[in-house]
């Protein structure tokens, strides 16, 4: 019994410790998937970027 609660104990630890980082991974991934869709979004409309603005001769 005190083994099974022992292995208990250091799993719950390991979660709270682990917790955050997983957390922040995912938030991260959700921003580079909003980030990608953007950029798809702005392929797909076609527009000129700002830097063929500024390079084009008039």
């Amino acid at each position: 019994m005190n083994t099974a609660m022992n292995y208990l104990t250091v799993l719950l630890v390991f979660l709270l410790l682990a917790a955050p980082s997983l957390y922040g991974i995912a938030h991260d991934r959700r921003i580079d998937r909003q980030l990608r869709q953007a950029r798809q979004a702005g392929r797909d409309a076609e527009r000129p970027s700002r830097r063929a603005e500024f390079t084009t001769v008039a």
